[in-house]
C-alpha cells in the first residue's frame, strides 16, 4: 500500500445527509419521503435565481468568470463592502479549507468548540493543525474558556454562530467581550451560515468588527435561506491582505457560471428570504409547543434546524423515522449519541414529523 501523508490516517471523512432517491432505493419505500436531514431549505430554491438560471444555462459551454466579478459586485452593493474585502468560494466549505490552506503550519494551534461544525476538526486535520477542543457548555460556545485557551502558538479561533449542530448562539455582549481578547496576529473566523434567520437583536454584529480588526474573517452562505445548496455558494469577508492570500490558494474556476448567476440574483429575492424567515418561525413554535407534548426535550434553537434528544441513543430512532420516509441526521461525530439534528421543514414536513415520532417514542 501506498503510504499516505501522516495527518491523513485519522480523518474520518464528512458525513453527508441520505438523499431522499437512495433511502427510497435501500428501504422499498413507496409512500411520502421528506428529507430533514442536512439542513435545506424546505420551500426550495430562490425563484429569482431559478428563472436566472433558466436564461443562461446555454452558456455552459464558457469557462466561468474566475473572479466572480459581477456576484462580487452585487455582494459588495448589497453590505455596503469594497470589493477587495470579498471572497466567493464553492460553498463556505471551501472558505474554510481555504483559510486553513493559507494559514496553518503542522503544529500551529487551532481552537474551536466541540461538538461544532465537523469540517473544522477534518480541515484542521487535513493541513496538520492542532486542533484545540473546547467543550460547549450548555450547549453554548464557553467563550471564557476559549479565550484562556489562547497561546503564543494559536493560529486561528473558528467559531459557528449558530453552534451547528446545537443552534445556540453568542450574543452581540459576549462576542464583544470575547475579540477585545484575541490579539491581532490569531484569525478569528465567525461562521454566519444561518444568519439570514436570525432576528434577535442581541445577534452580534459582526461586520462592524471588520472596520476595527484586521483579523476577523465573516462566512455566510447561499446553502440555506436562499436554496442553492446544490450550487455550492459561499461568500465571506475579511480585511483585503486575508483576502489576497486566500485569492493565493484557491484553485481556478472554483464557483461554476450557474451557480454564480443563480447566487446574484437570489441576493435580491427578498420577499423569498422573508418567506423561509415565516415559515421557519412558524416551524419553531410547532415543534417546541408539540415535542415537550410527547415527552421529547430539545435545544431552543437559531436556525433552521432543532437538536432534540432522547432518554436513549437516537440511532434506533432515527432508522425507525427513516423507515417512515423522515430522513433525519444523526449526531454521534460530533458526541451527542443521544440527540437528533432535524431540519425544520415546511407545516406538512412537520407534523409528519410529529405524527412519526409520537408512533416510535
Amino acid at each position: 500500500m501506498i503510504e499516505l501523508r501522516s495527518y491523513v490516517n485519522d480523518i474520518k471523512p464528512y458525513k453527508p445527509g441520505k438523499p431522499i432517491d437512495e433511502v427510497v432505493r435501500e428501504l422499498g419505500i413507496t409512500g411520502d419521503v421528506i428529507k430533514l436531514a442536512s439542513n435545506e431549505n424546505p420551500l426550495g430554491p430562490s425563484p429569482k435565481a431559478v428563472q436566472a438560471i433558466g436564461k443562461r444555462i446555454n452558456t455552459i459551454n464558457l469557462y466561468p468568470d474566475d473572479n466572480c466579478f459581477y456576484l462580487k459586485k452585487a455582494i459588495s452593493a448589497k453590505f455596503n463592502m469594497p470589493g477587495d474585502q470579498v471572497i466567493v468560494g464553492s460553498g463556505s466549505v471551501e472558505l474554510i479549507e481555504l483559510i486553513f490552506k493559507a494559514y496553518v503550519n503542522p503544529g500551529d494551534e487551532v481552537i474551536m468548540s466541540d461538538p461544532s461544525f465537523i469540517m473544522y476538526k477534518i480541515a484542521c486535520q487535513i493541513y496538520g493543525g492542532k486542533r484545540i477542543a473546547i467543550p460547549l457548555q450548555e450547549y453554548h460556545h464557553d467563550i471564557d474558556s476559549i479565550a484562556r485557551a489562547i497561546t503564543e502558538k494559536t493560529k486561528i479561533l473558528i467559531l459557528d454562530n449558530p453552534i451547528n449542530p446545537t443552534g445556540t448562539i453568542i450574543d452581540e455582549a459576549r462576542f464583544h467581550r470575547f475579540v477585545e481578547q484575541v490579539p491581532d496576529d490569531i484569525i478569528l473566523v465567525a461562521d454566519e451560515a444561518y444568519r439570514e434567520y436570525i432576528e434577535n437583536a442581541d445577534y452580534p454584529k459582526t461586520m462592524d468588527y471588520l472596520k476595527q480588526k484586521n483579523n476577523v474573517v465573516i462566512l455566510y452562505t447561499f446553502s440555506k435561506i436562499y436554496g442553492l445548496a446544490g450550487l455550492r455558494v459561499g461568500y465571506g469577508f475579511a480585511s483585503p491582505d486575508i483576502i489576497s492570500a486566500l485569492m493565493k490558494v484557491r484553485l481556478p474556476f472554483n464557483v461554476n457560471s450557474i451557480a454564480q448567476i443563480g447566487a446574484a440574483a437570489a441576493l435580491d429575492d427578498t420577499a423569498f428570504v422573508q418567506q423561509s424567515q415565516k415559515n421557519n418561525e412558524a416551524g419553531k413554535e410547532y415543534l417546541y409547543k408539540e415535542l415537550p407534548r410527547i415527552g421529547l426535550a430539545f435545544t431552543p434553537t437559531y436556525g433552521n434546524f432543532i437538536l432534540v434528544h432522547f432518554q436513549t441513543e437516537a440511532r434506533d430512532i432515527f432508522e425507525k423515522l427513516q423507515a417512515r420516509g423522515v430522513i433525519t441526521r444523526t449526531v454521534m461525530e460530533y458526541g451527542l449519541p443521544n440527540a437528533l439534528r432535524i431540519t425544520i421543514g415546511t407545516p406538512h414536513q412537520n407534523e409528519q414529523l410529529i405524527r412519526c415520532l409520537t408512533e416510535i417514542v
